[in-house]
C-alpha cells in the first residue's frame, strides 16, 4: 500500500512549539496528520496492509474553525456580527493609517516617490484645469495620461508600504509578491504607452496632422522637468537589465523605467515641435515611432523577469542543467525507485522554493534520504523544499 509523508525541511530548533495552537487546531486535528507524521515517529517505517492513513483521502469535507479566517484578530469572513461595510470601512481606514504611517517611517526612496507623485499631480490638476478652460483636447488628453500614471506610481507607493507586513494566516508567504505584482503593472501600462504612440505616429502620418502638437511644448517641457527629477531620485535603478535580489529591486526599476519612459515621451514632442517649426517633413511621426520603440525595448527586460515570477517559472539563478544533475543525484541512490514532480519556482526574487514527490522501497528509513535531498537542493540556492515519499 502506498502512503505518503512530509518532511518539514526547518531544523528541529527552529521549528515553533506549538504552531498548530495559533489556528485553532487540536492536537487529535487529523488535518495536521501529515505535518506530525515525521516528527512524531521514531525509527524506520514499516507499512502495513491493516494500518489506516492518518488523514483519510476519501474525506471530501472538513469542518474548518472561523478562526483560521481571522487575520491580525478580526474576523475577516464572518464579520463578528458586523456588516460588511462597517468591516471594509474600517479596513480601508485602517490601511490608510497604517500607509501613512509606514511613509512617516519609511526609507528614503519611499518618500521620494511619495514627492514625486505630489508634485505630478498639481502638475496634471492644472493642466487639466487650463484644458479645460482653453478648451483644448490635447492638454486635457495629456492630463488624463498622467493622472492614469500617478496611479500605477501610487500602487507602487501602496506595495512598498504593505510588502513590510509580516506573513500572517492569510498570505502565509507574506506580501513581498506585491511588489512583483506592482513592478508588472507598471510594465504593462508602459508596453501599452509604446503601442498608442506607434498608433498615433501612424495616425498623424496618415492624415498629415503636423500642426495640432506646437502648443504642447510648454506642457512637454514642465512634464519633462517633473520626471527628470523621479529619474534622478531612482538614478542607482537607471538600467535596462539588472539584477533582482530582491522583490523591492523589481518596484524601484518599474519606477525608475516609468519616469524614464515619459521623459523620453516628453522630449519627444519637443523635438518634433522643434523639427516641425525647422519645416521638416514627417517630423512627428519619426520622433513619436522612435519613442516608440526606444520605451518597448527599455521595459520587454522587466516585463519578461515580472511576468516569470508571477507564472512561477523556473528560477533563473539556478540553471536548469544544476537541477538536473540533482535530480540523478537522488535517483541514483539505491534506496530511490523514482523522482516525480519536481517543481521549483520564485515566490519572488531571491526566495526559491520547490517541491519533489519522490518514490522510495518499503521497509527502508526515509529520514537520511530527505535529509541528504534538503541539503542538496539547499546548497543549490533553494530555501523553501517540500517532499513527499511514497513506499512502493
Amino acid at each position: 500500500m502506498d502512503r505518503s509523508v512530509s518532511f518539514d525541511l526547518r531544523r528541529d530548533d527552529d521549528l515553533p512549539n506549538d504552531r498548530s495552537s495559533d489556528v485553532g487546531y487540536t492536537a487529535n486535528d487529523r488535518r495536521l496528520a501529515y505535518s506530525r507524521s515525521f516528527h512524531h515517529s521514531h525509527g524506520p517505517r514499516t507499512p502495513a496492509a491493516a494500518t489506516k492513513p492518518f488523514l483519510d483521502r476519501t474525506v471530501s469535507a472538513i469542518d474548518m474553525p472561523p478562526e483560521i479566517y481571522s487575520v491580525d484578530g478580526d474576523d475577516v469572513f464572518f464579520g463578528g456580527g458586523k456588516s460588511a461595510t462597517a468591516i471594509g470601512r474600517v479596513s480601508a481606514l485602517r490601511m490608510v493609517f497604517v500607509v501613512f504611517g509606514v511613509l512617516r517611517n519609511g526609507n528614503r526612496q519611499m518618500k521620494r516617490l511619495f514627492l514625486l507623485i505630489s508634485l505630478n499631480v498639481a502638475y496634471s490638476t492644472t493642466e487639466l484645469l487650463i484644458g479645460l478652460l482653453t478648451g483644448r483636447v490635447g492638454l486635457v488628453s495629456d492630463a488624463f495620461h498622467l493622472t492614469f500614471g500617478c496611479g500605477l506610481l501610487t500602487f507602487s507607493l501602496f506595495a512598498m508600504a504593505t510588502s513590510r507586513k509580516k506573513p500572517d494566516h492569510a498570505y502565509s508567504y507574506g506580501y513581498k509578491r506585491l511588489e512583483v505584482l506592482s513592478a508588472f503593472t507598471n510594465a504593462l501600462f508602459l508596453m501599452f504607452m509604446s503601442f498608442s504612440l506607434a498608433v498615433e505616429a501612424l495616425h498623424a502620418f496618415i492624415q498629415d496632422e503636423s500642426e495640432h502638437k506646437h502648443y504642447l511644448i510648454v506642457s512637454a517641457v514642465t512634464n519633462l522637468l517633473v520626471n527628470l527629477l523621479g529619474v534622478w531620485f531612482f538614478r542607482n535603478y537607471a538600467r535596462v537589465n539588472i539584477v533582482y535580489r530582491k522583490a523591492e529591486d523589481m518596484n524601484y526599476h518599474s519606477v525608475c523605467l516609468h519616469v524614464i519612459s515619459d521623459s523620453i515621451r516628453s522630449a519627444g514632442l519637443i523635438l518634433a515641435s522643434w523639427l516641425l517649426s525647422l519645416g521638416v517633413e514627417n517630423a512627428e511621426v519619426l520622433c513619436l515611432g522612435l519613442v516608440s520603440v526606444t520605451v518597448f525595448m527599455l521595459v520587454m527586460p522587466l516585463f519578461k523577469a515580472t511576468g516569470g515570477v508571477l507564472l512561477q517559472m523556473a528560477p533563473p539563478n539556478i540553471p536548469s542543467s544544476a537541477l538536473s544533475k540533482c535530480l540523478r543525484q537522488i535517483t541514483s541512490r539505491e534506496d530511490v525507485v523514482e523522482v516525480l514532480q519536481a517543481r521549483f519556482w520564485e515566490v519572488v526574487p531571491g526566495h526559491t522554493v520547490g517541491s519533489l514527490r519522490i518514490q522510495v522501497k518499503s521497509g527502508i528509513d526515509e529520514r537520511p534520504l530527505l535529509q541528504y535531498v534538503y541539503d542538496v537542493y539547499h546548497d543549490l540556492g533553494v530555501q523553501d523544499l517540500t517532499l513527499q515519499t511514497d513506499y512502493i
